[in-house]
Parts: C-alpha cells; sequence; structure tokens
C-alpha cells in the first residue's frame, strides 16, 4: 500500500498580475506551504495564515532567487520515480491540477527548450532501456494520447475529426477506451513525433486567465513491456504510465467567459467538482482504515469520464503523483486556497500497486520453487513416490518457458522488420516507408489485398523464374517470364537495370535490351504480368529538398515508342466512329434527364414557397409570444416595487436583518441549464451569502405554506415561466423573490408560533432555525451538481 505522493509548485507573477499590482500571499519552507489572506482581520491569525504541509513544496516565483526549483529539479524528485516504477513492473500517474494559468501545463509538457515532466520522462525510459538491452533484457513501449473535451474522449493522434470514443470497463484490466490508436515507438523520436502531432490537436484558446487556455484534459498514456532473464528464470512485467494534464479550473466572471468559453468552462468544472468528491470519498475511506473501522463509502467514479479513466490513478493498482500548482497573486486567493486543500485531502488516499507480471512467468516461478522444494525432500528422505511428480513438474516448467521465450523471440522478429521496414501507425492508417532502395509491386488484380515489397542487396539483386539452374534472389511468375530475366545492381548509391538478352523489360513505357540507370519513382515492367515501382530513399530526400516533383504512375505514362504510335492513331480513329453513335444516344437521354429534372425543379419550388410561408407564420406567432412574456414581466417588476414600498421596516438601514439578491448567474449546460441567485443576508450579529436556484425558492415557498397556512398563501410568489432561463425572466425574479424573502419574514415575526416571533432580535442562529434554505453550506448535490 501506498500514499499518493502530493507537490506543490507557485509559480512567477504573471502579466495580468503585474498589471494589477498584485501582492504575494505564498510562503514556503521546506515541506510546508502558508497562505495569507490579505483582506482578514490582522488580528485573527487562524483565518488570516493557514499552513499546508506536503511531500513536496516548490519555489518556482522568482528563477533569481537560490531556493528556486526549475523543471530539472521537479523531475529529480518526481520523474525519476515514475521511470524507476516502470522498471519494476508497477503503473504510475502523474497528474497536474489547479486554476487556469496556474503553470499545469508548462510543469507537465514545458517548452521546446525547458522541457517538462512527460518528454523528461519519456527520454529517460529509453535511456535506460539502451542501458538494459545490453544485459540481455528486451523491451517494447506503446503510446496514447487522447484529450476529454466536453465529456467527449477524442484520440490525439488521429486526424482531426469530431469522433467520440466510447469508454469501455474490462472486468480484470479496469476501464479503457474503445478504438483508442497505440503507436509503436521504438525511439524517444517517435515519442516526440506522437507527442507533436497530438499537442498540434488538442482544444485550446484564449481566456481573460491565459492567453493560451488548455480546454481539455489531455492523457498521454505509455505501455511499457520489459522481458528477460533473472537467475535463469523468465521475467516479464507490463508498466502502464498515465501522464495527465487536466485543464485548469475557473470561475466565469474571473475569466469573462462567455458563449463557447463558458459552456467548455461548465463542463471543465463538472469534471473537476467530481474529481475532488472521489478525491475527497477516497480520503474518507483511508481515514476510517486508519482509525479502525471500516465504513462503507460510495465512490463516484462513473461521475464523468475523466475519474472513470484514472480508476486505477485513484484508489487502486497505481503509485500516484499529485502535482498541485497555484497562482502566488492576492487576487486569486480563493481558487489557490481551495486547490492547497483538494492537495491536503488527496494526501490521505492510500493505493494498492502491485508488479503487474506475466501470468505465465509467475507460474513458471512458483513451478521452479515446487521443483526445487521436491528435489530437496527426495534428497533428504529418499522418498522416490516424488520422482514421477517431479519429473511432471519439470515438464510443464520446460514448456512453459519455451512458449513463453518462443513468444517474445517472435515479438522481437516482428519488431526488427516493422523497424526494417519503416512500418508505423500514422493515425487509422499504417505507413511503409523503407531506408534502403526497393520495389514496391503494382498489382491490378482484385483480389489482391497485401502489398509486395522487395529489398535490393547492395551489388547484385537477380530476378527470374524458379525455374532458373540458378537460385534467383527475387522469383516471380507469370506470362513473360523468363528463367533468368533481369538483375539489378546498386553500387555507390546508383541503381542499374541490365535485362538479359530476350527478356521482356520496360523501363517507364520504353522496350529496353541494354543497361539503364533506375531513378526515383520510375516503373517497370518485367514480362506481362508484373509492375513495379523503383523507390531509392536516399534519393527521394534529395529531390524533395530541391523541389523536384515525380509523378510517375502507371495511369499517366506517355509512350516515347514511334510503332506503339502509329498503332494509338488507327485506334483513335476507330474509336472516333464508334463515339458518334454513343454520343447520340447521350444527347437523347440527357434531353429526357432535363425534362425529368425541371418536373422536379417545380415541386422543389412550390415546397420551398410553402416553407417559407410556414415560416413567416412561426415568426409572427414567437413575436407575439415574447410580447406577451414581456407584458407579464412588466407587470411582475410592478408588483415587486410596489412589494418593496410597502415594506418601509424592512428595508430601514437600522433593521435587525437585511435580505438582499445581489446577483444571479448561469448554471450548468444543455437541458440541464439554470439560474442561481445570490442571497447576502446581515442579521445583527453576522454577515454571510447563499446561493439558491429558483426551484430553492419555491421549496421554501411550499413548506411555509403547509407550515404557517393562509398567512403565507397570500405572499405573492412569482410563477413558473416557459421561457425560465431567458435574462429578462431572470432579471425580473431578482427583484420579486427579494421582496418575497423580505415579505416572509415581516409576516412570520407575527405569528406566535414562528421562531421570529421570541421578542428578541433576529440573531442567524433564529434565522437558521426558522428554515434550513438560510444556513450556508447546504448542498443538495443532484443529478446537475448544484446547491
Amino acid at each position: 500500500m501506498a500514499s499518493v505522493k502530493v507537490a506543490v509548485r507557485v509559480r512567477p507573477f504573471n502579466k495580468r498580475e503585474i498589471n494589477m499590482n498584485a501582492q504575494l500571499i505564498i510562503q514556503m519552507n521546506g515541506k510546508m506551504t502558508g497562505i495569507i489572506n490579505t483582506k482578514a482581520n490582522a488580528r485573527d491569525e487562524s483565518i488570516r495564515y493557514k499552513e499546508f504541509t506536503f511531500d513536496h513544496s516548490y519555489w518556482s516565483h522568482d528563477e533569481k532567487q537560490l531556493e528556486n526549483v526549475s523543471q530539472e529539479d521537479v523531475y529529480n524528485d518526481l520523474g525519476t520515480e515514475v521511470v524507476d516504477c516502470a522498471f519494476q513492473g508497477y503503473n504510475a500517474c502523474v497528474f497536474a491540477y489547479g486554476q487556469t494559468g496556474s503553470g499545469k501545463t508548462f510543469t507537465m509538457m514545458g517548452s521546446p527548450e525547458n522541457q517538462g515532466l512527460i518528454p523528461r520522462i519519456c527520454k529517460a525510459l529509453f535511456e535506460k532501456m539502451s542501458e538494459n538491452s545490453k544485459k540481455g533484457i528486451t523491451h517494447r513501449v506503446q503510446v496514447s494520447y487522447l484529450e476529454i473535451y466536453q465529456e467527449r474522449v477524442a484520440d490525439l493522434l488521429r486526424n482531426r475529426d469530431n469522433t467520440s470514443l466510447k469508454v469501455r470497463e474490462h472486468p480484470k484490466k479496469g476501464p479503457y477506451v474503445q478504438g483508442l490508436t497505440t503507436c509503436l515507438v521504438t525511439n524517444y523520436g517517435h515519442v516526440e513525433e506522437c507527442m507533436s502531432r497530438g499537442n498540434s490537436h488538442r482544444t485550446t484558446a484564449s481566456t481573460n486567465m491565459n492567453d493560451v487556455s488548455s480546454r481539455s484534459h489531455a492523457i498521454f498514456t505509455i505501455t511499457f513491456v520489459q522481458a528477460g532473464y533473472c537467475d535463469g528464470v523468465p521475467s516479464e512485467t507490463v508498466s502502464k504510465i498515465h501522464l495527465v494534464d487536466l485543464a485548469g479550473s475557473e470561475r466565469a466572471d474571473a475569466t469573462r467567459a462567455s458563449g463557447q468559453r463558458l459552456k467548455e468552462g461548465a463542463h471543465i468544472n463538472k469534471s473537476l467538482v467530481t474529481l475532488g468528491s472521489v478525491i475527497s470519498a477516497l480520503a474518507e475511506v483511508s481515514l476510517s482504515d486508519q482509525n479502525g473501522y471500516r465504513k462503507s463509502f460510495f465512490i463516484p467514479y462513473r461521475d464523468s469520464v475523466l475519474t472513470w479513466l484514472l480508476k486505477d490513478s485513484l484508489g487502486g493498482n497505481s503509485k500516484t503523483i499529485m502535482i498541485a500548482t497555484i497562482s502566488p497573486a492576492d487576487c486569486n486567493y480563493g481558487e489557490t486556497l481551495s486547490t492547497l486543500r483538494y492537495a491536503n485531502r488527496a494526501k490521505n488516499i492510500i493505493n494498492k500497486p502491485t508488479v503487474n507480471e506475466d501470468p505465465n512467468v509467475k507460474l513458471i516461478r512458483e513451478l521452479r520453487n515446487e521443483i526445487s522444494k521436491l528435489k530437496a525432500l527426495m534428497f533428504s528422505e529418499h522418498r522416490s513416490d516424488m520422482l514421477a511428480q517431479l519429473h511432471e513438474k519439470e515438464a510443464r516448467e520446460k514448456e512453459l518457458t519455451e512458449e513463453w521465450a518462443g513468444k517474445w523471440r517472435e515479438a522481437q522478429a516482428i519488431l526488427r522488420e516493422q523497424r526494417a521496414l519503416g512500418l508505423r501507425k500514422s493515425g487509422p492508417g499504417v505507413v511503409l516507408d523503407s531506408d534502403r532502395p526497393h520495389l514496391v509491386a503494382i498489382d491490378d488484380d482484385p483480389l489482391t489485398t497485401g502489398v509486395t515489397l522487395y529489398h535490393l542487396k547492395e551489388g547484385k539483386t537477380s530476378i527470374g523464374t524458379e525455374d532458373s539452374e540458378v537460385k534467383q534472389d527475387i522469383e516471380l511468375r507469370g506470362a513473360g517470364m523468363e528463367p533468368q530475366h533481369c538483375v539489378i545492381v546498386f553500387q555507390d548509391g546508383v541503381a542499374t537495370l541490365h535485362p538479359q538478352p530476350g527478356a521482356y523489360v520496360m523501363l517507364n513505357n520504353l522496350l529496353i535490351e541494354s543497361p539503364a540507370r533506375l531513378s526515383q519513382g520510375c516503373i517497370i515492367f518485367l514480362g506481362k504480368a508484373h509492375v513495379f515501382r523503383f523507390n531509392d530513399p536516399a534519393e527521394a530526400a534529395e529531390l524533395r529538398k530541391g523541389d523536384k516533383i515525380y509523378n510517375l504512375s502507371r495511369l499517366n505514362l506517355l509512350s516515347w515508342s514511334t510503332p506503339d504510335l502509329a498503332n494509338s492513331m488507327e485506334n483513335l480513329q476507330h474509336s472516333q466512329d464508334m463515339d458518334k453513335s454513343d454520343l447520340e444516344h447521350q444527347r437523347i437521354n440527357l434531353e429526357k434527364d432535363r425534362e425529368d429534372f425541371e418536373k422536379e425543379q417545380e415541386v422543389f419550388e412550390e415546397k420551398r414557397r410553402s416553407l417559407a410561408e410556414a415560416q413567416a407564420k412561426l415568426e409572427e406567432e414567437k413575436k407575439l409570444l415574447l410580447r406577451e412574456q414581456f407584458e407579464q414581466n412588466q407587470s411582475m417588476i410592478s408588483s415587486s416595487q410596489s412589494v418593496y414600498r410597502s415594506l418601509p421596516s424592512i428595508a430601514n438601514e437600522n433593521a435587525e436583518h437585511i435580505i438582499q439578491i445581489i446577483n444571479y448567474c448561469l448554471r450548468g449546460a444543455g437541458s440541464q441549464t439554470h439560474y442561481e441567485y445570490e442571497v447576502r443576508i446581515r442579521t445583527v450579529d453576522d454577515r454571510w451569502s447563499i446561493l439558491r436556484r429558483y426551484s430553492r425558492f419555491r421549496d421554501l415557498h411550499l413548506s411555509m405554506k403547509a407550515k404557517y397556512g393562509n398567512i403565507v398563501s397570500s405572499i405573492s410568489f412569482p410563477s413558473k415561466k416557459f421561457f425560465a432561463n431567458s435574462e429578462s425572466v431572470a432579471r425580473a425574479r431578482k427583484q420579486h423573490l427579494e421582496a418575497y424573502l423580505l415579505r416572509l419574514l415581516e409576516t412570520c415575526k407575527n405569528n406566535s408560533n414562528c421562531p421570529l416571533a421570541y421578542g428578541g432580535p433576529i440573531t442567524k442562529n433564529v434565522l437558521i432555525n426558522f428554515s434550513p434554505f438560510f444556513q450556508k453550506g447546504v448542498f443538495e448535490i443532484g443529478k446537475y451538481g448544484t446547491c
């Protein structure tokens, strides 16, 4: 078992904070991180200053200071541990959490000149693999890169499209993304290419908090397999490393988001709230275990795609590191304190990492141990009845070992072949790009489903049939093929085609009988059935540098032979005679098609006119509906104003309590969109604010009616509206709801059965006893995640 390791990193001031003359509110000393509330009363130290302790506290606020922590320092503390976990066979996860613009992507990805954790970890993996390969250990590495944008999973290694991938869950292997591209990589250059391609597809946008804000969560996964022999026993482990760059938590008023940015922010906040709920629930589980009593907790992994995919990394089979990135500025005090509290809770999560060993390898090791024990018993007790059992286990162990070794030999052969051919995945396709000169077969057979490639040797490569007395390097069958047909000589970077006497050989549609030099992209005909394209990667690279492009293919080859041109003229004359009758027939069909088209066009025009009339009618009805709604709103506003005028005692500045609805904001997304109203309350002993949506006001009204009867029923309450989420309705409701609350308190204060009527001043406790509606921190976590 292992706790989640938590590190906190503070960044320098950004341009926005410098322009605002922001104050520094973060202090760090060793593993301790402190935060100062500059707006709090200086006498109340517990409110003004809060202190947290983490595994690492990284001061990156000023690179000129001696204690400044660099990207390399972060890697040395955290990245090396991830690399060690991979080689030990453990799963690992690193994720960065913090508000928008706090430095998450810089910590994880970095810049070309100052690389972050992800590229440094990948580079270290391949460096250590190179060292281990000298000891006879073999490795296989695959990578995938996905983003979660508005709760939809996209494959960043594919060409950009709108396809959303499905998340499934395997009963043993856990959650996975169906159809996600996995690229086999053999060096760090391939990993860099994958990261660069994925980053170019990632969704970013400019907000008030960050010029290049990540609008999606990104997960870069490395699947690392290593195999070898340890003390003569096979060893194979599989590690998965999840490197996660989360989108930033944000407030709409701070980022000034609207439209699409606001919708993105709602989805980002939903997944981060779910992540916080999972962290809190797991922390509770861990604390209950430590206190000696086990309590059942529901962990809401499936409430968001992010937490579902990170299920193993949070409380499962993984060694996990959380990096909380924070702003040093006083203007971000609330978000920074929230991030520190999240990180403090994450410290309590207990994971259960185990070595991911191949089941067959584990069985082989157990058989070896049993064989050793049986041999020891036989020699000590001279028991002959164990001999058959010993032979059986030895045979089983040998069979499994050979099977495992054969599987790895086959896998390594495939890897070597892929490296030789340059075979690699590119999104949904596969690129075949060899670095040696070769011939690619061009086949007209519709039943052929593969691609045939022949490498050319340094020196001579002979081409013929299997009937030749001398073994041919490339053996072909078909009409017109001679036993010894031709030879291609590749020497000093130049390829020359030497046809044998009597062999039918064409180069770019010219029949040749003497040696001819081959150039990149030329087309070779051998016999009557075989066509090849010659590729020379070195020459192609030079041509690309010089901007020379040769577009030679079998479909656009020109015949340079005079006899062939004469035959073509005769065929052309015959074709012209045949075409005249075809043209007449086509003209008749075309005339008929034109008449049919005109009829269909008339029908279309009639439908278009009908549709236009229907749309005009719909627009008129919509205008009438909006006008009626506007008149109702005006009437409601007038009513609210009259209610205000009738409440002089409560609106008075010297009143015992004042209730104001000071603001409202749009929450949720799609069909769950709704307005929440900020209610500011002042009693004789306290001030506080609460957020409530319209339905909570309605619940309050219904509960008061049930408790106090007619005296509450007579109070005017705003009714439901058809366009409840429109700005105009929300604005009118704000004033009407405030008037309702004031009238409710004034009415109930005169009722002897009400807690408000006890005769003394109204305090916070009296108001909360009157109704939990007024209690701060009472949340109703529903399917919309609103209070």
